[in-house]
Protein backbone atom coordinates (compact mmCIF):
# COMPACT_ATOMS: atom_id res chain seq x y z
CA UNK A 1 0.00 0.00 0.00
CA UNK A 2 1.36 3.63 -1.18
CA UNK A 3 2.73 4.99 2.16
CA UNK A 4 -0.37 8.34 1.49
CA UNK A 5 -2.73 5.86 1.10
CA UNK A 6 -1.72 4.46 4.73
CA UNK A 7 -1.59 7.71 6.15
CA UNK A 8 -5.15 8.64 4.68
CA UNK A 9 -6.26 5.46 6.73
CA UNK A 10 -4.69 6.83 9.21
CA UNK A 11 -6.48 10.25 9.35
CA UNK A 12 -9.92 8.02 8.30
CA UNK A 13 -9.57 5.86 11.39
CA UNK A 14 -8.72 8.94 13.64
CA UNK A 15 -12.02 10.90 12.03
CA UNK A 16 -14.24 7.78 12.51
CA UNK A 17 -12.87 7.88 16.53
CA UNK A 18 -13.57 11.37 16.58
CA UNK A 19 -17.23 11.17 15.83
CA UNK A 20 -17.92 8.63 17.82
CA UNK A 21 -16.94 10.68 20.49
CA UNK A 22 -19.13 13.90 19.12
CA UNK A 23 -22.20 11.42 19.54
CA UNK A 24 -21.06 10.64 23.00
CA UNK A 25 -20.56 13.77 24.36
CA UNK A 26 -21.86 17.18 23.86
CA UNK A 27 -18.66 19.30 24.49
CA UNK A 28 -16.98 21.00 22.16
CA UNK A 29 -13.82 19.27 22.39
CA UNK A 30 -15.16 16.88 20.76
CA UNK A 31 -16.09 18.55 17.59
CA UNK A 32 -12.30 19.50 17.45
CA UNK A 33 -11.04 16.15 17.36
CA UNK A 34 -13.29 15.57 14.44
CA UNK A 35 -11.66 18.80 13.10
CA UNK A 36 -8.46 17.51 13.57
CA UNK A 37 -9.20 14.61 11.82
CA UNK A 38 -10.74 15.71 8.79
CA UNK A 39 -7.95 18.40 8.57
CA UNK A 40 -5.58 15.78 8.45
CA UNK A 41 -7.32 13.67 5.22
CA UNK A 42 -8.10 17.01 3.08
CA UNK A 43 -4.72 18.37 4.00
CA UNK A 44 -3.29 17.81 0.80
CA UNK A 45 -6.37 19.78 -1.19
CA UNK A 46 -5.68 22.64 1.32
CA UNK A 47 -1.91 23.01 0.48
CA UNK A 48 -2.69 23.01 -3.34
CA UNK A 49 -5.44 25.67 -2.95
CA UNK A 50 -3.48 28.09 -0.69
CA UNK A 51 -0.31 27.74 -2.88
CA UNK A 52 -2.34 29.02 -6.14
CA UNK A 53 -3.93 25.66 -6.81
CA UNK A 54 -7.73 26.58 -8.37
CA UNK A 55 -10.15 24.61 -5.14
CA UNK A 56 -12.97 22.99 -7.06
CA UNK A 57 -15.20 22.06 -4.12
CA UNK A 58 -16.72 19.01 -6.22
CA UNK A 59 -15.90 15.93 -3.51
CA UNK A 60 -13.43 15.02 -0.78
CA UNK A 61 -10.58 13.58 -2.85
CA UNK A 62 -7.28 15.11 -2.36
CA UNK A 63 -5.63 15.64 -5.29
CA UNK A 64 -3.23 12.87 -4.51
CA UNK A 65 -5.61 10.59 -4.52
CA UNK A 66 -7.11 10.89 -7.83
CA UNK A 67 -5.22 7.97 -9.44
CA UNK A 68 -6.92 5.60 -6.25
CA UNK A 69 -10.33 6.72 -7.00
CA UNK A 70 -10.15 6.25 -10.40
CA UNK A 71 -8.54 2.86 -10.78
CA UNK A 72 -10.58 -0.10 -12.64
CA UNK A 73 -12.45 -2.82 -10.60
CA UNK A 74 -10.02 -5.61 -11.82
CA UNK A 75 -7.21 -3.56 -10.66
CA UNK A 76 -8.27 -2.96 -7.07
CA UNK A 77 -9.52 -6.49 -6.91
CA UNK A 78 -6.26 -7.63 -7.70
CA UNK A 79 -4.06 -5.40 -5.38
CA UNK A 80 -6.41 -6.03 -2.60
CA UNK A 81 -6.35 -2.30 -1.50
CA UNK A 82 -9.70 -0.30 -1.04
CA UNK A 83 -9.53 3.37 -2.98
CA UNK A 84 -8.70 5.84 0.50
CA UNK A 85 -10.54 8.85 -1.08
CA UNK A 86 -13.58 7.09 -2.00
CA UNK A 87 -13.65 5.80 1.18
CA UNK A 88 -13.25 9.10 2.73
CA UNK A 89 -15.96 10.29 0.65
CA UNK A 90 -18.80 7.69 1.03
CA UNK A 91 -17.90 8.24 4.78
CA UNK A 92 -18.67 12.16 4.73
CA UNK A 93 -21.54 11.75 2.40
CA UNK A 94 -23.39 9.33 4.78
CA UNK A 95 -23.16 11.75 7.52
CA UNK A 96 -26.65 13.65 8.52
CA UNK A 97 -24.45 16.51 9.30
CA UNK A 98 -23.68 18.63 7.08
CA UNK A 99 -19.54 19.72 6.87
CA UNK A 100 -18.18 22.60 4.59
CA UNK A 101 -14.31 23.15 4.73
CA UNK A 102 -12.93 26.45 3.32
CA UNK A 103 -9.31 27.95 2.95
CA UNK A 104 -7.95 30.95 4.16
CA UNK A 105 -9.13 32.78 0.69
CA UNK A 106 -12.84 31.89 1.84
CA UNK A 107 -12.60 29.40 -0.86
CA UNK A 108 -15.06 26.28 -0.20
CA UNK A 109 -12.13 23.50 -0.52
CA UNK A 110 -14.68 20.38 0.20
CA UNK A 111 -18.59 19.64 1.38
CA UNK A 112 -20.53 16.67 1.72
CA UNK A 113 -24.22 16.01 0.46
CA UNK A 114 -25.57 16.92 3.58
CA UNK A 115 -24.39 20.12 3.50
CA UNK A 116 -25.25 20.63 -0.47
CA UNK A 117 -28.69 19.49 0.78
CA UNK A 118 -28.87 22.18 3.39
CA UNK A 119 -28.03 24.97 1.53
CA UNK A 120 -29.86 23.93 -1.95
CA UNK A 121 -32.87 26.27 -2.06
CA UNK A 122 -35.09 25.69 -5.97
CA UNK A 123 -31.70 24.30 -7.34
CA UNK A 124 -29.68 27.76 -6.89
CA UNK A 125 -26.49 26.10 -5.21
CA UNK A 126 -23.82 24.90 -7.75
CA UNK A 127 -22.70 21.54 -7.83
CA UNK A 128 -19.26 22.95 -6.98
CA UNK A 129 -19.26 25.88 -4.89
CA UNK A 130 -16.04 28.25 -5.72
CA UNK A 131 -16.44 30.84 -2.63
CA UNK A 132 -18.50 30.46 0.66
CA UNK A 133 -20.47 33.39 -0.85
CA UNK A 134 -21.92 31.33 -3.33
CA UNK A 135 -22.90 28.72 -0.78
CA UNK A 136 -24.82 31.31 1.64
CA UNK A 137 -25.06 34.87 2.13
CA UNK A 138 -25.98 34.44 5.47
CA UNK A 139 -23.62 36.95 7.56
CA UNK A 140 -23.88 34.42 10.69
CA UNK A 141 -22.02 32.08 8.80
CA UNK A 142 -19.70 33.87 7.22
CA UNK A 143 -18.46 35.46 10.02
CA UNK A 144 -17.67 32.36 11.82
CA UNK A 145 -16.02 31.06 9.15
CA UNK A 146 -14.13 34.85 8.71
CA UNK A 147 -13.01 34.64 12.39
CA UNK A 148 -11.76 31.49 11.95
CA UNK A 149 -9.86 31.94 9.10
CA UNK A 150 -8.61 35.29 10.05
CA UNK A 151 -7.86 35.05 13.67
CA UNK A 152 -7.76 31.41 14.42
CA UNK A 153 -11.02 31.72 16.66
CA UNK A 154 -13.19 28.75 17.28
CA UNK A 155 -17.02 29.63 17.06
CA UNK A 156 -20.50 27.57 18.60
CA UNK A 157 -23.07 29.81 17.11
CA UNK A 158 -26.93 29.15 16.24
CA UNK A 159 -27.64 29.75 12.83
CA UNK A 160 -31.16 30.29 11.07
CA UNK A 161 -31.62 29.71 7.23
CA UNK A 162 -35.03 30.21 4.88
CA UNK A 163 -34.43 27.19 2.45
CA UNK A 164 -36.90 25.43 0.02
CA UNK A 165 -38.33 23.26 2.72
CA UNK A 166 -38.82 26.50 5.27
CA UNK A 167 -37.32 27.73 8.19
CA UNK A 168 -34.16 25.57 9.57
CA UNK A 169 -31.76 25.75 12.58
CA UNK A 170 -28.53 24.96 13.07
CA UNK A 171 -25.98 24.77 15.43
CA UNK A 172 -22.84 25.56 14.22
CA UNK A 173 -19.69 24.61 14.71
CA UNK A 174 -16.71 26.04 13.28
CA UNK A 175 -12.83 25.24 13.83
CA UNK A 176 -9.85 26.63 12.15
CA UNK A 177 -7.39 24.36 10.41
CA UNK A 178 -3.79 24.76 10.95
CA UNK A 179 -0.37 23.31 9.48
CA UNK A 180 0.45 20.17 12.13
CA UNK A 181 3.61 22.07 12.50
CA UNK A 182 2.05 25.24 13.47
CA UNK A 183 -0.83 23.74 16.00
CA UNK A 184 -0.37 26.30 18.66
CA UNK A 185 0.90 28.68 16.17
CA UNK A 186 -0.93 31.15 13.87
CA UNK A 187 -0.90 29.44 10.22
CA UNK A 188 -4.33 29.17 9.17
CA UNK A 189 -5.01 27.21 6.46
CA UNK A 190 -8.55 27.20 6.42
CA UNK A 191 -11.59 26.38 8.50
CA UNK A 192 -14.03 23.57 9.22
CA UNK A 193 -17.83 23.50 9.73
CA UNK A 194 -20.24 21.34 10.94
CA UNK A 195 -24.33 21.68 10.72
CA UNK A 196 -26.58 20.02 13.13
CA UNK A 197 -29.99 20.18 11.93
CA UNK A 198 -31.83 21.21 15.68
CA UNK A 199 -34.87 22.43 13.22
CA UNK A 200 -37.08 19.53 15.39
CA UNK A 201 -35.17 20.09 18.82
CA UNK A 202 -36.32 24.13 18.24
CA UNK A 203 -40.37 22.86 17.38
CA UNK A 204 -40.66 20.60 20.56
CA UNK A 205 -39.35 23.40 22.48
CA UNK A 206 -41.68 25.91 21.65
CA UNK A 207 -44.43 23.13 21.77
CA UNK A 208 -43.41 22.30 25.22
CA UNK A 209 -42.94 26.11 26.31
CA UNK A 210 -46.81 26.91 24.65
CA UNK A 211 -48.02 23.71 26.59
CA UNK A 212 -46.60 24.89 30.01
CA UNK A 213 -48.21 28.33 29.33
CA UNK A 214 -51.36 27.12 28.06
CA UNK A 215 -51.71 24.46 31.03
CA UNK A 216 -50.67 27.18 33.60
CA UNK A 217 -53.26 29.51 32.69
CA UNK A 218 -55.81 27.43 32.10
CA UNK A 219 -55.71 26.17 35.31
CA UNK A 220 -55.09 29.52 36.88
CA UNK A 221 -58.53 30.52 36.63
CA UNK A 222 -60.35 27.81 38.23
CA UNK A 223 -57.83 27.35 40.77
CA UNK A 224 -58.44 31.34 41.74
CA UNK A 225 -62.19 31.05 41.84
CA UNK A 226 -62.03 28.14 44.32
CA UNK A 227 -59.04 29.91 46.41
CA UNK A 228 -61.65 33.04 46.62
CA UNK A 229 -64.44 31.39 47.37
CA UNK A 230 -63.04 29.27 49.93
CA UNK A 231 -61.98 32.30 51.66
CA UNK A 232 -65.01 34.27 51.48
CA UNK A 233 -66.39 31.44 53.26
CA UNK A 234 -64.03 31.17 55.88
CA UNK A 235 -64.41 34.90 56.07
CA UNK A 236 -67.95 34.49 57.40
CA UNK A 237 -70.37 33.42 54.79
CA UNK A 238 -70.81 30.12 56.02
CA UNK A 239 -73.14 31.73 58.24
CA UNK A 240 -75.61 32.11 55.67
CA UNK A 241 -76.62 28.84 54.33
CA UNK A 242 -77.96 29.98 50.40
CA UNK A 243 -74.66 32.01 50.18
CA UNK A 244 -72.83 29.35 51.15
CA UNK A 245 -74.62 26.85 48.72
CA UNK A 246 -74.28 28.87 46.09
CA UNK A 247 -70.01 29.41 46.97
CA UNK A 248 -70.14 25.88 47.64
CA UNK A 249 -71.31 24.92 44.04
CA UNK A 250 -69.09 27.83 42.47
CA UNK A 251 -65.89 25.61 44.21
CA UNK A 252 -67.02 22.33 42.99
CA UNK A 253 -67.87 23.44 39.29
CA UNK A 254 -64.24 24.59 39.13
CA UNK A 255 -62.70 21.98 40.72
CA UNK A 256 -64.30 19.35 38.43
CA UNK A 257 -62.52 21.81 35.79
CA UNK A 258 -59.35 21.10 36.41
CA UNK A 259 -59.72 17.46 36.89
CA UNK A 260 -61.04 17.14 33.71
CA UNK A 261 -58.00 19.30 32.07
CA UNK A 262 -55.92 17.03 34.33
CA UNK A 263 -57.35 13.53 32.84
CA UNK A 264 -57.05 15.26 29.21
CA UNK A 265 -53.73 15.70 29.65
CA UNK A 266 -52.45 12.59 31.04
CA UNK A 267 -55.08 11.01 28.46
CA UNK A 268 -53.07 13.21 25.50
CA UNK A 269 -49.93 12.43 26.84
CA UNK A 270 -50.52 8.75 27.37
CA UNK A 271 -51.72 8.82 23.66
CA UNK A 272 -48.80 10.87 22.07
CA UNK A 273 -46.14 9.10 23.97
CA UNK A 274 -47.33 5.33 22.77
CA UNK A 275 -48.55 4.55 25.87
CA UNK A 276 -52.37 3.48 25.11
CA UNK A 277 -52.72 0.49 23.17
CA UNK A 278 -55.57 -0.24 19.88
CA UNK A 279 -56.58 -3.24 19.56
CA UNK A 280 -58.52 -3.13 16.04
CA UNK A 281 -61.99 -4.97 15.20
CA UNK A 282 -64.95 -5.25 13.35
CA UNK A 283 -67.37 -2.62 15.65
CA UNK A 284 -71.20 -2.17 15.13
CA UNK A 285 -71.06 1.68 14.79
CA UNK A 286 -75.32 2.19 15.64
CA UNK A 287 -74.90 0.61 19.08
CA UNK A 288 -71.79 2.61 19.56
CA UNK A 289 -73.83 5.96 18.47
CA UNK A 290 -76.60 5.60 20.76
CA UNK A 291 -74.68 4.73 23.57
CA UNK A 292 -72.78 7.84 22.99
CA UNK A 293 -76.56 10.13 22.36
CA UNK A 294 -77.56 8.38 25.79
CA UNK A 295 -74.68 9.48 27.92
CA UNK A 296 -74.76 12.95 26.37
CA UNK A 297 -78.68 13.12 26.52
CA UNK A 298 -79.28 15.70 29.31
CA UNK A 299 -76.95 17.81 28.30
CA UNK A 300 -78.18 18.27 24.61
CA UNK A 301 -81.82 18.76 26.04
CA UNK A 302 -80.69 21.83 28.25
CA UNK A 303 -79.26 23.36 25.47
CA UNK A 304 -81.89 22.68 23.19
CA UNK A 305 -80.18 20.55 20.56
CA UNK A 306 -81.58 17.83 18.45
CA UNK A 307 -79.46 14.81 18.50
CA UNK A 308 -79.95 12.79 14.83
CA UNK A 309 -78.68 9.33 14.61
CA UNK A 310 -78.43 8.31 10.67
CA UNK A 311 -76.17 5.28 11.09
CA UNK A 312 -77.60 2.30 9.32
CA UNK A 313 -78.07 -1.37 11.96
CA UNK A 314 -75.68 -2.75 9.03
CA UNK A 315 -72.87 -0.26 9.52
CA UNK A 316 -69.18 -1.82 10.90
CA UNK A 317 -66.20 -0.23 10.90
CA UNK A 318 -62.90 -1.65 12.44
CA UNK A 319 -61.95 0.08 15.32
CA UNK A 320 -61.06 -0.03 19.00
CA UNK A 321 -64.51 -0.06 20.39
CA UNK A 322 -63.44 2.06 23.88
CA UNK A 323 -61.50 4.37 21.95
CA UNK A 324 -63.84 5.42 19.18
CA UNK A 325 -66.54 6.17 21.93
CA UNK A 326 -64.48 8.05 23.15
CA UNK A 327 -63.72 10.06 20.15
CA UNK A 328 -67.24 10.26 19.23
CA UNK A 329 -68.20 11.61 22.23
CA UNK A 330 -65.73 14.53 22.18
CA UNK A 331 -67.13 15.58 18.89
CA UNK A 332 -70.85 14.96 19.46
CA UNK A 333 -70.20 16.92 22.92
CA UNK A 334 -68.13 19.93 21.36
CA UNK A 335 -71.09 20.03 18.46
CA UNK A 336 -73.62 20.01 21.18
CA UNK A 337 -72.07 22.56 23.31
CA UNK A 338 -71.08 25.20 20.68
CA UNK A 339 -74.38 24.65 18.53
CA UNK A 340 -77.36 27.46 18.72
CA UNK A 341 -80.77 26.85 20.67
CA UNK A 342 -83.16 24.48 18.93
CA UNK A 343 -80.01 23.35 16.53
CA UNK A 344 -79.08 20.02 15.73
CA UNK A 345 -76.31 17.73 16.33
CA UNK A 346 -76.27 14.51 12.93
CA UNK A 347 -73.81 11.49 12.79
CA UNK A 348 -74.11 9.68 9.56
CA UNK A 349 -71.51 6.99 7.60
CA UNK A 350 -70.67 6.17 4.67
CA UNK A 351 -67.81 4.06 2.77
CA UNK A 352 -66.15 5.09 -0.13
CA UNK A 353 -62.95 3.11 0.47
CA UNK A 354 -62.71 4.29 3.78
CA UNK A 355 -64.97 4.02 6.82
CA UNK A 356 -66.51 8.07 6.67
CA UNK A 357 -68.21 8.76 10.21
CA UNK A 358 -69.16 12.35 10.07
CA UNK A 359 -70.71 14.62 12.98
CA UNK A 360 -73.02 17.90 11.45
CA UNK A 361 -74.11 21.35 13.68
CA UNK A 362 -76.04 23.71 13.26
CA UNK A 363 -73.78 26.16 15.04
CA UNK A 364 -72.73 29.25 14.27
CA UNK A 365 -69.30 27.55 12.05
CA UNK A 366 -65.44 28.19 12.26
CA UNK A 367 -63.67 30.91 10.18
CA UNK A 368 -61.21 29.48 7.71
CA UNK A 369 -58.34 31.20 9.15
CA UNK A 370 -58.69 29.14 12.01
CA UNK A 371 -59.59 25.88 10.53
CA UNK A 372 -55.88 24.71 10.13
CA UNK A 373 -55.26 25.01 14.00
CA UNK A 374 -58.32 23.81 15.19
CA UNK A 375 -56.45 19.89 16.04
CA UNK A 376 -53.67 21.55 18.38
CA UNK A 377 -53.70 21.37 22.09
CA UNK A 378 -55.22 24.24 23.98
CA UNK A 379 -56.23 25.85 20.40
CA UNK A 380 -59.61 28.04 20.93
CA UNK A 381 -61.86 29.82 18.06
CA UNK A 382 -63.72 31.89 21.28
CA UNK A 383 -61.74 31.41 23.97
CA UNK A 384 -64.41 32.72 26.70
CA UNK A 385 -67.26 30.56 25.02
CA UNK A 386 -65.37 28.04 25.12
CA UNK A 387 -64.30 28.31 29.20
CA UNK A 388 -68.24 29.19 29.86
CA UNK A 389 -68.92 25.92 28.12
CA UNK A 390 -66.58 24.03 30.21
CA UNK A 391 -63.78 22.57 27.26
CA UNK A 392 -60.46 22.01 28.16
CA UNK A 393 -59.14 22.62 24.91
CA UNK A 394 -57.36 19.54 24.38
CA UNK A 395 -60.66 17.34 23.13
CA UNK A 396 -59.95 17.76 19.30
CA UNK A 397 -56.25 17.01 19.95
CA UNK A 398 -57.60 13.67 21.27
CA UNK A 399 -59.37 12.92 18.24
CA UNK A 400 -56.65 13.62 16.39
CA UNK A 401 -54.52 11.00 17.64
CA UNK A 402 -56.79 8.50 18.40
CA UNK A 403 -57.73 8.59 14.34
CA UNK A 404 -54.32 8.31 13.61
CA UNK A 405 -53.55 5.50 15.54
CA UNK A 406 -56.30 3.60 14.14
CA UNK A 407 -54.60 4.76 10.96
CA UNK A 408 -57.21 7.03 9.58
CA UNK A 409 -57.65 10.65 10.32
CA UNK A 410 -59.82 13.59 11.04
CA UNK A 411 -61.40 16.66 8.75
CA UNK A 412 -63.56 19.62 9.54
CA UNK A 413 -65.43 20.97 6.74
CA UNK A 414 -66.98 24.69 7.98
CA UNK A 415 -69.50 27.69 6.52
CA UNK A 416 -69.36 30.83 9.06
CA UNK A 417 -72.95 30.98 10.23
CA UNK A 418 -74.52 27.68 9.14
CA UNK A 419 -72.24 24.96 10.96
CA UNK A 420 -69.16 22.28 10.70
CA UNK A 421 -68.78 18.65 9.73
CA UNK A 422 -65.82 16.46 11.43
CA UNK A 423 -65.38 13.34 9.38
CA UNK A 424 -63.16 10.56 10.81
CA UNK A 425 -61.41 8.15 8.11
CA UNK A 426 -61.28 5.20 9.03
CA UNK A 427 -58.85 2.28 7.10
CA UNK A 428 -60.65 -0.88 5.76
CA UNK A 429 -57.64 -3.04 5.97
CA UNK A 430 -57.77 -5.97 7.46
CA UNK A 431 -53.97 -6.46 8.29
CA UNK A 432 -54.43 -3.25 10.87
CA UNK A 433 -55.18 -5.69 13.49
CA UNK A 434 -53.90 -4.02 16.74
CA UNK A 435 -51.64 -0.66 16.80
CA UNK A 436 -49.96 1.60 19.31
CA UNK A 437 -50.74 5.22 19.51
Amino acid sequence: MPLRNALALVFIAGFLAAWFAVYRSDSFAAWLALAAAVAGAIAARLYTSTSGGEADGADWLPPSDVDDATESPDAVVASGEVPVAALLKATMDSMREGVVVIDNAMRVVALNNAARATFRSGGTVALSPRRLSDLTRNPTIYSAFAAAVARGLRAEVKVETDVGDGRRVFDLHVAPLREREAIYGSDVRGAIGVFIDITRLERLELVRQEFLSNVSHELRTPLTAVITFADTLEDGALDDPETARGFLSVIRRNAERMRALIEDIMELSSIESGGAHVEVHEVRLLPVIQETFAALAAKADALGVTLINEVLPEAFVRADRRRLEQLLTNLIDNAIKFNRRGGSVMVGHERAGRDRISVTDTGDGIPPEHLPRIFERFYRVDRARSRAAGGTGLGLAIVKHIARAHGGEVHVRSTPGEGSTFTIELPRDESSGTADV
